[in-house]
């Protein structure tokens, strides 16, 4: 099933899902609070869309709804990178690892780790 994008409003709000478990319009609106101005009205009717979009589902308990994170963080991850490599790099998976350890100073830790990653990748079998 090919994912809804969601926006970048939405993906605040499914990191705080991704992070919490299932919540409240009110749990999630104070957690966003926390660092941005986000109206409570408006984190509703983000999760009213994102309900319809099939991104969340929800429970009624009592006089609240309980939202759930239908997609996973990494499903998300794949598919928002797949996207952006698509268009921003015209699918070429070099360009973009190119481009970002250009763009900033990796660690000897995260250069270590990408190094066994290519190991893998290159002992994993073809598909």
């Amino acid at each position: 099933m090919a994912l809804s994008k969601p926006t970048d409003s939405e993906l605040e709000i499914l990191h705080v899902l991704w992070e919490r478990g299932p919540s409240t319009v009110r749990q999630v609106h104070e957690q966003l609070s926390q660092t941005r101005d986000l109206g409570y009205t408006t984190a509703l009717k983000l999760m009213q869309i994102m309900h319809e979009k099939g991104l969340l589902s929800r429970t009624e308990e009592g006089r609240s709804h309980v939202y759930i994170a239908l997609v996973t963080e990494e499903a998300t991850q794949r598919d928002l990178l797949d996207r952006f490599v698509g268009t921003a790099f015209r699918g070429s998976a070099l360009k973009l690892v190119v481009q970002a350890l250009g763009n900033s100073k990796a660690s000897p830790a995260e250069l270590e780790e990408i190094r066994q990653l290519l190991d893998r990748l290159d002992q994993a079998p073809e598909k």
